[in-house]
């Protein structure tokens, strides 16, 4: 994560000055510059677009719920997702799909967590025999 791209990002999505001004955000609760939530999640979402979601079942995401920040992501930081299912089921409704609940964390290098949600996605299946 660096500097540049965290003040990029909140330059046009969240502008707020513990986002973009090195200055005031020494001054602030954290202690210096920090990324967006919404960054996180986007990271946490590309990870888990590019690395967990089939390109072939994935239909569609009714939503996310829990979103949780826990602590900052900082200039220099790297990070990797942990994605960990929690729930499938087969639609009632419809039997060429089914959900699956994932819990995704996105860890920082200290084994901490800037973020973790549990994202619903409907996925396609092949019909029952």
């Amino acid at each position: 994560m660096s500097e540049e791209a965290i003040i990029d990002f909140a330059e046009q999505f969240d502008p707020q000055p513990i986002h973009t001004d090195e200055r005031f955000a020494a001054t602030g609760p954290f202690n210096g510059l920090i990324a967006s939530g919404w960054h996180s999640a986007g990271l946490a979402m590309r990870l888990f677009a590019d690395h967990y979601l089939s390109r072939v079942a994935s239909l569609a995401s009714p939503g996310v719920d829990e979103v949780r920040w826990q602590v900052p992501l900082r200039p220099g930081d790297s990070v990797r997702l942990r994605t960990t299912i929690v729930e499938a089921r087969l639609s009632r409704s419809k039997d060429d799909r089914g959900m699956v609940v994932t819990l995704a964390e996105l860890f920082n290098q200290n084994d901490q967590l800037p973020i973790r949600f549990r994202v619903m996605n409907i996925l396609g299946r092949r019909p029952r025999s």
